[in-house]
């Protein structure tokens, strides 16, 4: 079904004028403030602020609050989105406008990256003190990848993105993604890893993993890499992360197995030790989830201390059972 000729003329009209057009390209290149569209298109922020909000209301672009910012982004999905699409597309590639749009997005991003860069220096030596500790993200995503498979994910949710790794490990995975995470510094680390990356489909936003700013039942693989030891209440965040998923979708887990480090607790505000495989199978069932595989990752470091990484796949029930009562009826009848 395509658009009716009422919504098609909107849609056409909106994009069609020449500013709104420059912000819908330059949205499309990743997320930005109404500050960055500002020094980026040299145009007042109410002026920019107004083609936004019309640009929004035709449900072309999504807006997401994150403290005192909100962000901007082209809407992935939905009718008026694609045509959008289409009209990018058909832009020559050396409009002079639009390249010396690119060429301002490129300081602006730059600027960004410096600045998520100190935020990580200042913190270097812890990371890397802990990253000696953990397995390689080589041996995590070789080990994501098969527990996933090959078919592909329309949409993915990374709880705790961090860094935004797993959003890029499995970028080549899924169609569109979000990361959530409570740290905006972090945030900032992982925006300036995407732009870097060059991943489009995937973006980050700041919310509480126990309380997700985001729909329930709206996506096909949640993950959770490395959090639930900082949590007082990991049960929660698993049942958080079953309520968005949809029916049959899949819930990956990624963290310690039980150790003795103690130190953690006090140096890097690990709350839990690791975990048993019973006790986030346990959680996992509780919350309507069926266990598929648990593999433990030894670190490849040779020398003490090290620790053990477990995966854990689970996967929404609902599905199943449907398919396994209709089958039943078929019988029956």
């Amino acid at each position: 079904m395509g658009l009716s000729l009422d919504t098609l003329v909107d849609v056409l009209k909106t994009a069609g004028e020449p500013t709104r057009f420059r912000l819908l390209a330059l949205l499309a290149a990743g997320d930005l403030t109404v500050s960055d569209l500002t020094e980026i298109l040299g145009q007042s922020q109410p002026r920019i602020s107004r083609h936004l909000k019309l640009l929004a209301e035709e449900d072309l672009i999504e807006r997401y609050q994150e403290g005192a910012w909100a962000y901007f982004r082209l809407k992935q999905d939905g009718k008026a989105a694609a045509l959008v699409q289409t009209l990018l597309a058909a832009t020559v590639e050396d409009e002079p406008v639009l390249l010396r749009d690119g060429e301002r997005l490129t300081t602006v991003k730059r600027a960004r990256a410096e600045k998520a860069q100190a935020y990580f220096s200042r913190n270097a030596s812890e990371w890397d003190e802990l990253r000696r500790l953990h397995v390689s993200d080589a041996a995590v995503e070789k080990a994501l990848l098969r527990l996933i498979g090959k078919k592909p994910v329309d949409s993915l949710l990374d709880l705790g993105t961090g860094t935004g790794l797993i959003l890029q490990l499995l970028s080549d995975v899924y169609r569109r993604a979000v990361g959530i995470d409570a740290s905006r510094d972090m945030l900032s680390v992982a925006r300036a890893n995407l732009d870097k990356a060059g991943i489009l489909k995937a973006s980050v936003r700041h919310g509480d993993i126990l309380n997700l700013p985001v729909e329930g039942q709206d996506f096909d693989l949640v993950t959770i890499h490395q959090v639930l030891h900082f949590l007082d209440q990991p049960e929660f965040a698993i049942a958080e992360a079953a309520r968005v998923l949809r029916p049959g979708g899949r819930l990956l887990i990624v963290d310690l197995a039980p150790h003795n480090l103690e130190y953690l607790r006090d140096e890097h505000a690990h709350v839990r030790l690791g975990f048993s495989h019973q006790i986030v199978t346990d959680w996992l069932e509780k919350v309507g989830l069926e266990v598929q595989e648990v593999v433990d990752l030894a670190s490849a470091q040779k020398a003490a201390p090290s620790l053990t990484a477990t995966v854990w796949l689970a996967r929404d029930k609902r599905l199943l059972m449907a398919c396994s009562n209709s089958a039943d009826e078929l019988t029956a009848a």
